[in-house]
């Protein structure tokens, strides 16, 4: 589970739907409330997993609900939707879309005011998260390619459904299934803008350029894919009324992320440069449709036999068992806390270096000032004297602007030891808040879970720390 968009997954869906709704599909189900605000723990902010700015006003939750496990929860504003009929017509057309670059919709709940959505859980994070969030791990080129293509592919299949428009288009609206292939959410499908917004005629200034891409219909979802091209290409999130400008005048190798270091194709990067300034010409927008550029970017996929995951560099999460579990996901599955005592001594402080840099100020300051009182700390914690522990850590903690996560580690665990599992769970989250892929910050979150018996969480949560710990030593095998 963890503090932030889950990176790993409880139970998911086996079989994507690949085909336009079928008779034994299962039925769309409607909700109640109580039933979702369970799900969500009463809505609990732990459990938000959108991330743009963009949908501040209409929230993603992380949901588990009996008999169907994780799902996920979108939470309407309440003037989104004042017809219910509306809406419940509304979600009853996407679900009956269908297609493997597509999320599922599963179900809905229209209790009176309330507008939410209920869709199949994409365990493996959102685009703008492995391209913008990622400090240690940069999506390969064919990876990128690969996700543009699938992105375009569910477009054109929900245009030539009748949903030519989707709201707020973006590196947020696209996830990764459990093999790590890309999926456009359904949410956006909802049509939230009254057609009678959208902009008129062909031609803009540029002041009405400033707005058009906020509005929906099908030119601005062409205008939004090209921005999503730009990030793709760039490595960083462009805001979409910045995507034209950026473009002018620059050639690939001014707009290419460093982060790939040479790993691309200037032929086929230049392609898709070619293909994002055609999308965001905003004087001749309709000289460009989602098949145009299906056909485009299909010519790009030279790596079809390579399996998503492993272009992601994730581990399927097919392959992994409780018995691949390493010594410390095996001790916290027990909750032993010796034995997590032990291993967390003899690690020390090496994992802290791939997220911990110091200047020489910095460094002198800490010899100076507060080194010893860590030490202090270390030495009481290898002694198993838990409570002084606490408080040398406690002390470091609040002198330093910059803080190891093993320090954070070590208190979780002291806190453990000493039942007090309400400091324990914050640590562990501090953790992985400082260190977002440390599978260490998430095992210790498990055992304190276990603690307020929260099973079904901390198991999540251990299972992420497993893939975690996976994807470390497939990058290692593979460096």
């Amino acid at each position: 589970m963890g503090c932030c968009y889950s990176s790993s997954s409880g139970e998911v869906p086996q079989h994507r739907a690949h085909q336009n709704h079928r008779e034994g599909d299962p039925p769309l189900t409607k909700f109640s409330f109580s039933d979702l605000n369970m799900a969500t723990e009463n809505f609990n902010l732990k459990n938000i997993v959108s991330e743009s700015i963009g949908e501040s006003s209409n929230v993603v939750y992380k949901g588990r609900l009996q008999n169907r496990g994780l799902v996920a929860i979108k939470k309407f504003n309440n003037m989104t939707w004042p017809n219910p009929k509306t809406f419940v017509e509304e979600a009853h057309r996407v679900w009956g879309l269908k297609h493997k670059s597509l999320v599922n919709l599963i179900g809905y709940c229209c209790d009176g005011e309330k507008r939410l959505l209920v869709a199949e859980f994409m365990p493996n994070d959102t685009l703008a998260k492995h391209l913008f969030h990622r400090k240690n791990q940069t999506m390969t080129w064919e990876m990128r390619l690969k996700a543009a293509y699938s992105t375009a592919e569910a477009l054109d299949y929900c245009s030539s459904a009748g949903f030519a428009s989707y709201n707020s288009l973006s590196a947020y609206s696209i996830l990764f299934d459990e093999n790590g292939d890309a999926c456009l959410s359904c949410f956006g499908l909802m049509k939230e803008i009254n057609n009678d917004q959208r902009t008129t005629g062909n031609r803009f200034s540029i002041i009405s350029l400033y707005y058009y891409y906020s509005y929906v219909n099908p030119e601005s979802v062409m205008f939004r894919f090209g921005t999503i091209l730009m990030d793709l290409l760039s490595g960083k999130p462009i805001p979409p009324s910045h995507a034209h400008d950026m473009i002018h005048g620059k050639d690939i190798v001014e707009l290419i992320d460093p982060n790939l270091k040479g790993n691309f194709s200037a032929d086929e990067a230049t392609i898709v440069l070619k293909l994002a300034s055609r999308c965001l010409q905003y004087e001749d927008i309709e000289s460009i449709n989602t098949k145009d550029i299906v056909t485009t970017l299909e010519t790009l996929q030279t790596k079809t036999d390579a399996p998503s995951y492993a272009m992601l560099e994730m581990v399927n999460q097919r392959d992994l068992s409780w018995n691949k579990l390493s010594p410390l996901g095996k001790a916290c599955l027990r909750m032993d806390l010796t034995a997590i005592h032990k291993i967390l001594v003899i690690a020390g402080y090496a994992d802290d270096k791939e997220v911990i840099e110091f200047s020489f100020e910095e460094w002198m300051e800490e010899v100076k000032d507060i080194q010893e009182v860590r030490k202090h700390g270390d030495q009481a914690f290898l002694e198993q004297d838990f409570e002084t522990a606490i408080n040398c850590y406690s002390q470091f903690i609040d002198s330093r602007r910059t803080v190891y996560p093993s320090v954070y580690a070590r208190r979780c665990l002291c806190y453990l030891f000493c039942n007090q599992r309400e400091g324990a769970l914050r640590d562990g989250m501090t953790a992985q808040s400082v260190f977002p892929d440390w599978p260490t910050a998430f095992y210790l979150q498990s055992v304190a879970l276990s603690k307020f018996n929260m099973i079904p969480e901390s198991a999540d949560t251990l299972e992420e720390a497993t893939l975690l710990e996976a994807k470390r030593q497939h990058r290692k095998q593979n460096s």
